[in-house]
C-alpha cells in the first residue's frame, strides 16, 4: 500500500480485517499472490492456516464457520483448486454455514476464451452457493467483500463464492474509510404470529418440537429448553442437530438422522401437532418425506424458519414464521400454555423410549462400539467437540453418546466423507482450549487424512478415532440387501493406520479389544501432540442393530 492507492489484494485484505476475520485457511495459488503478499502484512491480525488438498481448506472452512458463526473463509486458486472445493461449498449449503470461499480466476482480458484453468463460477456454483460474485476492478473489491459477508450471514446463512481475476488484485485503486464488521440482527417474529403460533399449538393432545436449522444463539437455546420443560413438550432434533439442546434434558427424546429409534418415529407419526422450529424438514429428517407427507402433512404444522424461502417451499403450515428459531424461542420462553399436567405423560413416554435407545447394543466382534461411546460419554468434558464424516459408524455416535453444550457438533448433513479430520483441525486451532475428538472410518478417513500434516504444522492435538472394518460400509450394506453375496467396488485395501499417524509425527494406537480403548483414549486426552487410535471393528458389526450376515439372510449365493 502507498499512501492513498492500494492494490485489489490489499483492499481485499484489509475488508477481511474490517469485518475481523481472524482466519484464513488456503491452498495457495499463483492466481491469487497478491493476497498472499497482502495477508503477509497481516500476519498478527490474520492466521493463514496452509492445507493439504483444497477440499480439507473448505471443510475447515465450513467448520470455522459453524462453530463461530461468523463466515469460515477460504482461498484456493481456479480450475482444480476450484472444483477440488466445491465439496466444502455444497456442505455448507446444506448445513447452512456462514461462509466465502474467495478463488483466483484468470486474467480479465482472458476471460470467456476457456483460458488455462477457466470455469465460468457463477454456472458452477449457482445450486450450491447462496450468491456469485466476480469482481471487476479493483476500486469495487471492499464493497464486494461486505457484500458477501452480508449474504452468507443474512436469512439462512450459507455460502458466497467470490471470483478474483489475477490481474484486478494486481491493480491500484484509491483506498476506502474502515468499518466495522457486518452485522446481520435476529430475525425477530411478529407478535401477531408468536400469538398463532402459540395458539395452535395449544390445541395440541401430542405435540411434538422439533429442533434445527441455522440462527441460534446460546440465549436462544436455552430459552427454547425452559419453554419445553414448563409446558412438558417433548423435543426431537433435526439430523446432525444434536447440540441445539442438552440430550440429558428431560425433555430430549433423540434425533432423526439415519441410525433413528423406531420408536421415535411412531412418535413423529403419532404427533398431532409439530414444532418444527428452525429446521427446514429435510429428506433425511423427514425419512424420506415419509413421517411427515408433503405438502399437507397429517400433523397440524407450526413452522419457523429463518429464510422467508423455505417456509412453505415443501410443506404448507397451519402457521408459518418467518423468525430466526433462537428469537422466537426468546419471545415464547416465559410462556406458560396452561397444558403441561396434560402433556406430561407424553413426554415422559417418550423420554422412556431414548434412555432406552440410549443404552450399548451388543455387536459381533471384540470391539463392542456401544459401549466405547457410553464411556466417552462420561468421560468427555461437556463442551468437547466432536466432528464426524459420512458413514455407519456415525450411528453410535448419535446413538450412544450424548451432546450437551452448543457448538459440539460438526457433521456435514450434506453426507459427505473426508469431513471429519479437516473440521476437527481447524476447530482445534480455533479454540485450542477444548477437546476435540474426530470420527472417521477407514474409507473417511483417508479422503482427507494428509491433513494430519496441517494438524502437526499448527499443533492442532486432536484425537482422531478411526474405525477400520476394511470396507466401504454403508455402501456394503445397501449392496448386500439389494444384490445378496455379489459383493463389488466396497473392499478396501488399507495402510497401517499406527504407521501413517507416527509418519506425520503424529502418535499412533492401534485397539483390537474394548477394554483396549479407554487408557488409549486418556493418553490421547494429555498429549501434545496429535493422537490417531485405530479401531479395528468386525465387518459383521455393520450397523448398530443389524449385521452383515443378517441382512444377507440366507440369499447369498453357495
Amino acid at each position: 500500500m502507498a499512501g492513498n492507492q492500494e492494490t485489489g489484494g490489499e483492499a481485499l485484505v484489509r475488508a477481511l480485517v474490517d469485518e475481523g476475520a481472524e482466519y484464513v485457511f488456503c491452498l495457495p495459488g499463483e492466481s491469487y499472490l497478491a493476497v498472499l503478499d497482502a495477508l503477509h502484512d497481516v500476519a498478527d491480525r490474520i492466521k493463514l492456516i496452509t492445507c493439504r488438498h483444497e477440499g480439507g481448506a473448505a471443510n475447515m472452512a465450513e467448520a470455522a464457520g459453524k462453530l463461530t458463526g461468523r463466515p469460515g473463509i477460504c482461498f484456493v486458486t481456479r480450475g482444480p483448486g476450484a472444483t477440488h472445493a466445491s465439496i466444502g461449498v455444497h456442505t455448507a449449503f446444506q448445513n447452512s454455514t456462514p461462509m466465502i470461499l474467495f478463488i483466483g480466476q484468470v486474467p480479465r482480458p482472458h476471460l470467456g476464451r476457456e483460458a488455462f484453468q477457466e470455469i465460468d463460477y457463477r454456472q458452477m456454483f449457482a445450486g450450491v452457493a447462496k450468491h456469485v460474485i466476480e469482481v471487476p476492478e479493483a476500486a469495487h473489491m471492499t464493497a464486494a467483500v461486505h457484500e458477501a459477508f452480508a449474504v452468507a450471514l443474512s436469512d439462512r446463512p450459507g455460502p458466497v463464492v467470490v471470483a478474483l481475476p489475477e490481474d484486478m488484485l494486481r491493480e491500484t485503486c484509491d483506498v476506502t474509510a474502515p468499518r466495522g464488521p457486518t452485522v446481520c440482527e435476529p430475525h425477530a417474529p411478529e407478535q401477531a404470529d408468536v400469538a398463532a403460533a402459540l395458539e395452535a399449538l395449544k390445541t395440541a393432545e401430542r405435540p411434538l418440537a422439533l429442533l434445527g436449522g441455522p440462527g441460534w444463539s446460546e440465549a436462544g437455546m436455552t430459552a427454547a429448553a425452559n419453554f419445553l420443560e414448563a409446558n412438558e413438550i417433548p423435543a426431537a432434533v433435526a439430523f446432525r442437530s444434536q447440540d441445539l439442546i442438552d440430550n440429558r434434558h428431560r425433555c430430549y427424546v433423540g434425533d432423526l438422522g439415519f441410525t433413528v429409534n423406531a420408536a421415535l418415529v411412531a412418535r413423529v407419526r403419532e404427533a398431532d401437532v409439530i414444532l418444527a422450529l428452525g429446521t427446514r424438514l429435510g429428506e433425511i429428517t423427514t425419512g424420506s418425506y415419509e413421517y411427515l407427507t408433503p405438502p399437507k402433512p397429517d400433523q397440524r404444522l407450526i413452522h419457523i424458519h429463518a429464510g422467508a424461502g423455505e417456509l412453505g417451499r415443501v410443506y404448507e403450515a397451519q402457521v408459518a414464521v418467518h423468525a430466526d428459531p433462537g428469537a422466537f424461542a426468546q419471545a415464547v420462553a416465559d410462556e406458560d400454555l396452561g397444558r403441561a399436567d396434560d402433556w406430561r405423560g407424553w413426554r415422559e413416554a417418550a423420554r422412556a423410549d431414548y434412555e432406552a435407545w440410549l443404552k450399548p447394543h451388543p455387536v459381533p466382534g471384540p470391539v463392542q462400539l456401544g459401549e466405547i461411546l457410553a464411556w466417552m460419554n462420561q468421560r468427555l468434558p461437556a463442551d468437547a467437540i466432536i466432528t464426524n464424516g459420512a458413514g455407519n459408524y456415525t450411528g453410535w455416535l448419535h446413538r450412544n453418546y450424548q451432546y450437551k453444550a452448543p457448538h459440539t457438533q460438526l457433521a456435514p448433513k450434506s453426507g459427505a466423507m473426508g469431513y471429519g479430520a479437516p473440521a476437527a483441525v481447524a476447530a482445534k486451532i480455533i479454540q485450542p482450549e477444548r477437546t476435540v475428538v474426530c470420527f472417521a472410518g477407514d474409507g473417511c478417513f483417508l479422503m482427507t487424512g494428509q491433513e494430519l500434516a496441517t494438524a502437526m504444522r499448527y499443533g492442532a492435538a486432536v484425537i482422531f478415532l478411526v474405525f477400520n472394518n476394511a470396507m466401504y460400509g454403508t455402501i456394503r450394506m445397501h449392496q448386500e440387501r439389494a444384490y445378496p453375496g455379489r459383493v463389488s467396488g466396497t473392499d478396501l485395501t488399507n495402510p497401517d493406520f499406527v504407521a501413517y499417524a507416527k509418519a506425520f509425527g503424529a502418535h499412533g494406537v492401534r485397539v483390537e479389544k474394548t477394554g483396549e480403548f479407554a487408557p488409549a483414549f486418556e493418553k490421547a486426552l494429555t498429549a501434545a501432540l496429535p493422537t490417531l487410535i485405530e479401531i479395528a471393528v468386525d465387518a459383521e458389526a455393520i450397523a448398530t442393530q443389524a449385521t452383515l450376515s443378517g441382512i444377507r439372510g440366507d440369499k447369498a449365493p453357495q
